[in-house]
């Protein structure tokens, strides 16, 4: 009989069987080692293509390569955990297609170019390019240690030219179709980083994603990307998105911010200034608009602010109040008259009205204006109570529905369902919220004074920025022809070798003269070029295309091969690039779609089907509890007895709490350290185990104990198994098996369906590691019982190590590699092709429960036909059973019945089973 793996202890892993106690750790670490070049570089054994997964995963026939993808990092010079669990998750990805027959694509690349770079060479004399190479090179290793199985043919770098060339191309392709366009405007300035950032990247507290300075607003030309134009398109193709996470679709959903709604005419009682333009969505309170609301920088704002020191010295100060700010500012010069009651209102200006929102350019008035209803939108019953608290409020809706004795409704009443105009409202009173609201469309357009409009909240992509560390835009100013694009045989316009780079304001490119002093390429005069470089983000909005085909020279990409392979199939990233990035990329997508670059009108050229986004990794955060500082590990004192943590200078106990990892915090983790001490796939699966992919992950390294447990009770098992006996490669499922050996393998089978599922259809990773070890676990109690025939049990043990392969690949090959060396015949055994699910065997017995007088009394297993063989032969089997002599002796049979797998006796006492139960059958 094969004995449990846990009772062996020896000492020589390489004849026999490693001993845990001192050895294990290190055994993961060396095989780390020892299979590294083998499962970061080598190629897997083809397997043939699953067609039946195929059509379960509703692919196309045909399709034959898996594009796998994670979000290629920025080139730091350190991975740190969330590097480690995203490329965990897509090399598990990845190894699991491959093992399915697929030709996986699963690149990687380095988002190289950007304001970390150029800051750290500013602060280390040195020049970004010999930064970022340097980081690529520790990076590339990093990776290779964690084992991650990379495409490195496809590799691409966004700061070398040979890729940035194309940001260029792409650039001009928009300029030529009217999506690059310059113009003066109102812009994010970060002084810290000193330059242009895009309201994407201000966050809701007015302050800059990147270094958390709070943003200034200037006015600089700048160039601009219309992404508007595809507004409707990105809004609309979110519904296309099945495998998007709900959140990531709302939040872009919400960013695109479109709506519908009427385009307002107000009067004015001022004959400076005839009409105002203002946007509503809900244009059934515009009987009781109370006020308009002014962006700062609309042309009756202005024009005030020239001749009102107050007004201008509240305009000046609105960049420093926060975004839901209720502050305004009465014009008290001028009044607007509402269009429908022709009452007059009072005009403000306002923080809250975002410049350029619901302005319509056709119309008199250029500028933002918002009409203000306080009785039903809660923003403007807020702004109207600070700032006009002794004026009454007006309403026009109530309830459908009125309970008896209700005197009136509280305010703002903002309901839209089962709504009425009250019966003030004279030809609308009593109307339903629809039909009053297509009435007073209906009048507003008759008299020209309204008109049906949709708007988005989105704004054009201002991709202009004054850093050194980016792609040069491929722009040309003439004295004479204007601005004139870089010809295409010119690209790429290339970086300048600035030596000493600075920190200070404006365009470091401008101070290059031999950059920038350059010939008019459209009439040959002395001219200059354009000095801003792009936002990286356009580096990053199409580089899955250039993956597939990185060595093009002539164009971005082939738009054959990138049709054949795009869309990507599952993307891996975290959820904070939400907006921006996937935004973007959504954009460029579908722009180089419109313009022939590839073909993908099934999937409305939208350029990841599944996204999969993991949660961010927290690690333990120390606190002070009197000033709620981050304390160091230096400055905590553990009791060696008591593993008690206190705060040495003051003996307190520190505030813990788990939250995202960063330095300034200290409570990060060194995923190399983890490597180094515990092995890359004990690492790997322990990340993956912690958590559901999409949740946080709380960082605990002190539970990767029981990974390692596990998988040297795996390499112990398959040494045993491996030396106990010959076996037949070829060994196939038999059909004489006993009920222990039809129970285990229903088990077996049960597993590697869920194994497979997860992988294939859920993505549920954690829960893969917990199979792994259910498995592990039905294979060492069958080797214990000693029931189940060691030839089934390499079966499986062979499949299980099949399995592991995509999450700790050198436990894998170690495995194989034993049971190669411990057998003979086997060397042709492909250990990468995913074992197929068997059908489940029905056992031939089945456990019966015996119930007497209304309790379970005990169980009896016997052939699954028991019951057809009659009543008598029931109960005498039963009597004669040695719980049935226990239970069943010397009553008398009241009731009797068997259904199902129950047999059950209702009893009375003192007289023969048999004969009683002969006389009921009889009188039946």
């Amino acid at each position: 009989m094969l004995r449990h793996p846990n009772l062996i202890h020896v000492r020589s892993m390489a004849v026999n069987v490693p001993s845990f106690k001192g050895k294990a750790t290190a055994t993961l670490i060396e095989l780390g080692q020892k299979w590294k070049d083998k499962t970061t570089k080598g190629v897997m054994l083809p397997t043939e293509p699953d067609m039946k997964a195929r059509k379960k995963r509703k692919l196309d026939r045909d399709q034959e390569s898996m594009y796998v993808l994670s979000m290629f990092p920025y080139p730091s010079g350190m991975l740190h955990m969330g590097h480690l669990r995203v490329y965990t998750i897509s090399d598990a990805l990845n190894r699991f297609f491959k093992q399915r027959g697929y030709s996986v694509i699963h690149p990687m690349g380095w988002d190289a170019f950007g304001l970390p770079a150029e800051n750290a060479a500013i602060e280390r004399h040195i020049h970004p390019s010999i930064w970022t190479k340097e980081n690529i090179v520790k990076m590339r290793e990093q990776m290779n240690n964690m084992l991650a199985n990379f495409d490195w043919d496809r590799e691409v770098t966004t700061c070398n030219p040979d890729y940035y060339k194309f940001n260029q191309w792409i650039f001009l392709k928009l300029y030529e179709n009217g999506l690059a366009y310059r113009k003066e405007a109102e812009i994010n300035w970060d002084p810290v980083d000193k330059t242009v950032l895009a309201n994407e990247q201000v966050d809701a507290n007015g302050r800059s994603w990147r270094s958390g300075a709070k943003v200034e607003k200037r006015l600089l030309k700048q160039w601009f990307l219309g992404i508007t134009k595809f507004a409707d398109n990105l809004n609309s193709d979110l519904r296309r998105l099945k495998k998007w996470p709900e959140k990531v679709k709302t939040m872009q959903k919400n960013w695109i911010g479109k709506s519908k709604g009427v385009q307002l005419l107000f009067g004015t009682d001022n004959s400076n200034f005839d009409e105002i333009s203002a946007f509503t969505t809900r244009v059934e309170t515009l009987p009781v608009a109370q006020f308009l609301a002014l962006s700062k920088d609309h042309p009756i704002a202005t024009h005030y602010a020239k001749i009102d020191p107050k007004l201008r010295k509240f305009i000046e100060n609105i960049s420093n109040l926060p975004p839901d700010s209720k502050d305004g500012y009465l014009i008290s010069e001028i009044k607007a008259i509402n269009p429908l009651t022709q009452d007059t209102i009072p005009i403000f200006v306002t923080p809250y009205v975002i410049s350029d929102y619901g302005n319509d350019s056709k119309r008199i008035i250029k500028g933002a204006a918002v009409m203000g209803c306080p009785a039903h939108d809660t923003r403007d019953f807020e702004f109207w109570k600070q700032n006009m608290p002794n004026e009454m409020i007006k309403s026009c809706l109530e309830p459908e529905f009125m309970s008896e004795g209700n005197n009136g409704i509280q305010l703002p009443f903002t309901d839209t369902y089962a709504v009425r105009m009250t019966e003030d409202m004279g030809k609308y009173s009593g109307l339903n919220i629809l039909d009053a609201r297509n009435e007073i469309r209906k009048e507003l357009q008759e008299k020209k004074v309204g008109s049906l409009t949709t708007k988005y909240r989105l704004r054009d992509w201002l991709i202009s920025r004054q850093r050194y560390w980016g792609t040069p835009i491929p722009m040309i100013h003439c004295d004479d022809c204007g601005t004139v694009p870089v010809p295409e045989k010119d690209l790429p316009v290339v970086l300048p070798d600035i030596k000493h780079l600075s920190s200070k304001g404006g365009s470091p490119l401008s101070q290059v003269p031999e950059f920038v002093n350059v010939k008019c390429p459209s009439c040959g005069n002395d001219a200059k070029r354009e000095t801003d470089t792009m936002d990286t983000f356009m580096d990053s909005s199409w580089y899955f295309f250039r993956y597939l085909d990185p060595k093009n020279k002539d164009l971005p990409f082939g738009p054959s091969l990138v049709s054949k392979n795009m869309p990507v199939d599952i993307y891996v990233g975290g959820v904070e690039h939400a907006i921006l990035h996937l935004l973007y990329s959504r954009f460029i997508s579908k722009f180089l779609g419109s313009i022939g670059m590839w073909s993908d009108e099934k999937h409305s050229y939208e350029p990841f089907k599944h996204l999969l986004t993991q949660g961010m990794v927290k690690g333990e955060t120390l606190t002070d509890p009197d000033t709620g500082r981050y304390l160091k590990k230096e400055e905590l004192h553990v009791d060696p007895e008591t593993g008690e943590t206190i705060i040495t200078a003051t003996g307190k106990d520190p505030v813990v709490t788990y939250e995202k990892m960063s330095k300034s915090k200290y409570n990060g983790a060194d995923p190399n350290e983890c490597i180094s001490t515990h092995g890359p796939d004990a690492t790997r699966a322990h990340i993956m185990f912690q958590s559901p992919v999409e949740d946080a992950l709380v960082w605990d390294e002190s539970k990767i104990i029981g990974i390692e447990r596990w998988l040297i009770r795996v390499l112990r098992y398959t040494i045993i198994l491996a030396q106990k006996q010959k076996f037949d490669p070829n060994f196939v499922t038999p059909e004489d098996m006993t009920d222990p050996e039809i129970e285990f393998h229903n088990k077996a089978q049960k597993l590697i369906k869920s194994i497979t599922e997860e992988y294939d259809i859920n993505l549920s990773l954690n829960t893969v590691i917990s199979d792994y070890m259910k498995f592990t676990n039905i294979l060492e109690v069958a080797a214990d019982k000693g029931n189940v025939r060691n030839e089934i049990l390499m079966q499986n043990l062979q499949k299980l190590i099949i399995m592991l392969y995509p999450v700790t690949p050198s436990i894998s090959e170690e495995t194989a590699d034993i049971i190669k060396k411990n057998q003979e015949g086997w060397e042709g055994w492909n250990h990468y092709r995913w074992p197929r699910i068997e059908r489940i065997v029905e056992t031939k017995f089945q456990r019966f429960q015996i119930v007497v007088n209304g309790r379970v009394k005990f169980y009896f297993t016997t052939e699954k036909n028991f019951f057809k063989k009659g009543r008598d032969y029931v109960i005498e089997t039963l009597m004669n059973s040695p719980d049935g002599r226990k239970y069943l002796s010397d009553k008398t049979i009241k009731k009797f019945v068997m259904k199902y797998n129950i047999v059950s006796f209702q009893f009375h006492k003192n007289k023969n089973i048999l004969e009683t139960v002969r006389k009921q059958f009889e009188d039946d």
